[in-house]
């Protein structure tokens, strides 16, 4: 072929586009399931990070169960095995997040249906220690991009076991600092219940006052990230309320003695 006309030119560069776009797809696809891979442990690490466990913890032997519930508080799915492959796991909070904005903006009358179709997850950890915890999510948009956290109840599903934040693009040394463990650090003990009504926890601008069980201070100089991670929380845990709710009511209800079991159920076989 005359290398010098315009077809030869027109072939060669066909040829070198189909090459490149070949081994360009086979690098990519060869890249996915390590980058699936990395993105699956560092969710891993957020978990128990929330816990406050490090990432040389065992995931499979702290998280025990993936809870995915609906807005109603209906269970949807249950995972006790290969976790970080669970519905739970796997579930997109941005998606989810849009959802609860688009339904708080309904009527009431319309908020039911519309909190059926919410998906929200649910991890529960045993810890070292022996205890129990209860792991929510969280996401939001912060000053410059998304920002998500992770955030664990002991089993009075009030008390704050440990929180884990992070973000796509906040400020270093201002908004980014809701990554750090000093901020992190101020959750734990915090209570997101008051006298059996929801609060939430609060990210005050100037300083939570002395003593409160229900704010942490904000970040100086990153009102705007302190005042969107605050509202986020918030957010979230009122999507989660009627799940929340559940577990109170079952936590309160005394365990009938061994006599009242046989009668109950000798009742039910009467009837």
């Amino acid at each position: 072929m005359d290398t010098n006309k315009n077809s030869y030119t027109i072939i060669y560069s066909i040829v070198m586009v189909v090459v490149v776009a070949a081994v360009l797809a086979f690098v990519s696809l060869s890249l996915k399931d390590k980058q699936n891979e990395n993105i699956s442990m560092e969710k891993q690490q957020y978990l128990l990070a929330s816990v406050g466990l490090g990432a040389d913890a065992n995931f499979n032997e702290v998280i025990k169960e993936a809870i995915v519930v609906d807005g109603n508080g209906k269970v949807i799915n249950t995972a006790t095995s290969d976790i970080a492959k669970s519905q739970a796991f796997e579930l997109n909070t941005a998606e989810q997040t849009s959802k609860i904005k688009a339904m708080e903006l309904l009527p009431a009358s319309e908020q039911e249906a519309a909190r059926a179709e919410l998906r929200l997850p649910v991890f529960i950890a045993d810890l070292p220690d022996g205890s129990q915890a209860y792991i929510f999510s969280a996401y939001g948009a912060g000053l410059w991009g998304p920002i998500w956290g992770w955030i664990s109840l002991k089993t009075d599903l009030s008390t704050i076991a440990g929180v884990k934040f992070d973000h796509s693009g906040e400020t270093p040394g201002l908004g980014a600092e809701i990554a750090t463990p000093w901020f992190a650090s101020q959750f734990t003990g915090k209570e997101i219940f008051e006298n059996g009504e929801f609060i939430s926890v609060s990210i005050v601008k100037g300083g939570a006052k002395e003593g409160s069980l229900n704010e942490v201070d904000a970040i100086s100089g990153g009102t705007i990230t302190s005042k969107a991670l605050d509202a986020s929380i918030r957010m979230w845990f009122e999507a989660y309320l009627p799940y929340l709710k559940s577990l109170h009511a079952l936590a309160a209800t005394p365990m009938p003695l061994e006599g009242e079991v046989v009668e109950t159920q000798e009742a039910v076989e009467n009837n």
